[in-house]
């Protein structure tokens, strides 16, 4: 990997990490957490990669609302059907944006994936478990984080370290993507 330098040409820099189609190979969901803390300089970086994400028209319309409160967490746990991981989390991070409508808003729930899918990668090359929760309640979900009326909250994330370690080493499970065969179309769209 390098970067270029102003004459154009690449200069070798250091590489940190794991390789990228590492992380996203071995990414798995994780539901429970250990009670190890969360160290402020991961919680940073996970933030930053959050922030770092690309948007459409670069707006940028995100923001992120950190909770590390246990009572808090326990309340968000009823934002949404399958929330109740957020409960057990070492700290939640809240996806807030416009509260938008029309097809505008499909770029902001874009470019929140990304955000979201940047975070996860993030945390996961440090060690940290992480899984999303979509929010059904957003009167509730207001409420709990204190949101002015023109923002909303659609997801959260859950984050901490797994209650089982052998999560961040284990195999991909047999059977749990559907073969590319099956996703990739050429040119057009083909019944298979």
């Amino acid at each position: 990997m390098g970067e270029s330098d102003t004459s154009g040409r690449w200069r070798e820099c250091e590489h940190w990490g794991m390789e990228t189609w590492h992380a996203i190979n071995t990414l798995r969901v994780v539901r429970a957490f250990s009670d190890e803390p969360i160290e402020d300089e991961h919680l940073e970086r996970i933030l930053n990669a959050g922030r770092r994400t690309g948007s459409s028209k670069n707006d940028q319309h995100w923001a992120f609302v950190v909770i590390r409160n246990r009572a808090h967490l326990r309340e968000l746990a009823s934002v949404g059907h399958y929330a109740g991981h957020l409960a057990g989390a070492t700290v939640a991070v809240a996806l807030v944006t416009p509260d938008a409508s029309g097809h505008h808003n499909n770029s902001v729930m874009w470019d929140s994936g990304r955000a979201a899918q940047n975070m996860v990668l993030a945390a996961w090359e440090l060690g940290i478990g992480s899984v999303p929760a979509t929010v059904y309640d957003h009167a509730l979900a207001s409420r709990l984080l204190g949101l002015p009326e023109d923002r909303r909250c659609d997801f959260l994330l859950s984050f901490g370290h797994p209650a089982d370690a052998t999560k961040l080493t284990a195999p991909n499970r047999a059977g749990g993507r559907l073969p590319l065969s099956d996703l990739v179309h050429e040119e057009r769209w083909q019944d298979r």
